[in-house]
């Protein structure tokens, strides 16, 4: 490998070694997932009021209007969740047929992820009765508790919001869409973002139809928010940093306090042994990731996991430094034109913007 000296400003290594994430096998309480279920990081202080609308794109104001609005209809005493959201009718016995979710529908760059995070930061609720998760989360909370136990523990939540609606697994969207439609009934609203089907004409930009197609029989409860904009979908890949040297990484780990070191493979084996629903435990108090030897990731499965574990240092914004290949080159050809190409894609783009953020570990010392 590489013996290039350590980037500019590195200093000595601390006498304290850096932390490992293979070293860590977190068990996770249930109550602490779905404690954790709400906006990431990143989202924490976003609100309708900085979502700044495109003057040309009028659709963009009119959602921030209709999700203020979505949000207020969930006020008031723990019973009105059940109101008519858009008629703001008196509170009802059983919960209404008309619409019971808002769903999103957008191309990439438009903030529906912005959106939804503050329609929940404004519904007036406690963040207990409130829950906010990707897709994915929402499958590995199932897989983590049980579907009885998911729809007991979420049945009583005033708002439950899913961004990045998976579309592209039918065993699992059959199984949200049933849990969905337990929660509709016990009074839930719900608000969703979602991808695309692969393959489909215009991929990227608009999936109402889709979205409501395989959603089944709850598409009546769910009112589609079309978000006009600039569509970044054809922006490609996005160019990857140049990687470190092993000696670069590990002397980085070493002077970074919180920073975790890891080889790539021994991670990826890791990763394995570790249920996804556990990837934002397997980072608590991490301040920066530092990995050697990435190479081509071999299989989708790992793949797969691979994607989540990018997902959860995206939320919680830990800069990546690496050796090895650069990340764009971590998923094959077959892969990035596969049915998971969408993951894969945001998974490099993910990565490569932590990689870059890395750049900080070696200026700012």
């Amino acid at each position: 490998m590489s013996s290039s000296p350590a980037p500019s400003g590195t200093g000595p290594m601390t006498d304290t070694a850096p932390l490992s994430l293979c070293a860590r096998e977190p068990h996770v309480p249930a109550d602490r997932l779905v404690a954790e279920m709400v906006p990431p990081p990143r989202f924490d202080s976003v609100r309708f009021s900085t979502y700044i609308p495109d003057p040309n794109q009028p659709s963009q104001t009119e959602a921030v209007e209709v999700l203020e609005g979505f949000a207020a209809g969930l006020g008031g005493p723990a019973d009105s969740g059940r109101r008519r959201l858009f008629g703001f009718g008196k509170p009802a016995k059983k919960a209404p047929s008309g619409p019971r979710g808002v769903y999103l529908d957008g191309g990439y760059g438009v903030g529906k992820t912005h959106l939804l995070a503050s329609l929940w930061h404004a519904t007036p609720a406690e963040p207990a009765l409130k829950a906010f998760g990707t897709f994915v989360e929402l499958t590995n909370l199932v897989g983590a508790l049980g579907f009885q136990q998911t729809v007991q523990t979420l049945s009583g939540h005033r708002l439950l919001c899913i961004d990045e609606f998976e579309l592209d697994d039918p065993g699992d969207t059959v199984l949200v869409s049933t849990l969905l439609g337990k929660l509709v009934d016990a009074g839930v609203a719900l608000a969703a973002t979602s991808n695309t089907l692969p393959g489909k004409l215009g991929e990227g930009r608009f999936a109402a139809v889709d979205f409501l197609r395989e959603i089944q029989g709850l598409s009546a409860h769910f009112r589609a928010l079309r978000i006009d904009g600039e569509d970044y979908r054809h922006r490609g890949l996005p160019e990857a940093p140049p990687p470190y040297s092993d000696e670069q990484v590990t002397r980085t780990a070493h002077a970074t306090k919180g920073a975790s070191l890891d080889a790539f493979s021994p991670l990826l084996e890791h990763l394995a042994r570790v249920h996804p629903s556990r990837y934002g435990a397997l980072t608590d108090g991490i301040k920066a990731v530092c990995l050697t030897g990435v190479r081509p990731v071999p299989d989708q499965s790992t793949a797969l996991r691979l994607v989540v574990l990018a997902d959860r240092l995206y939320d919680r914004e830990v800069p990546v430094m690496a050796s090895g290949l650069p990340f764009d080159q971590l998923f094959s050809e077959e892969m990035l034109n596969g049915g998971y190409r969408k993951k894969y894609f945001r998974a490099i783009s993910r990565l490569t913007a932590l990689a870059r953020d890395a750049g900080n570990l070696a200026t700012a010392r």
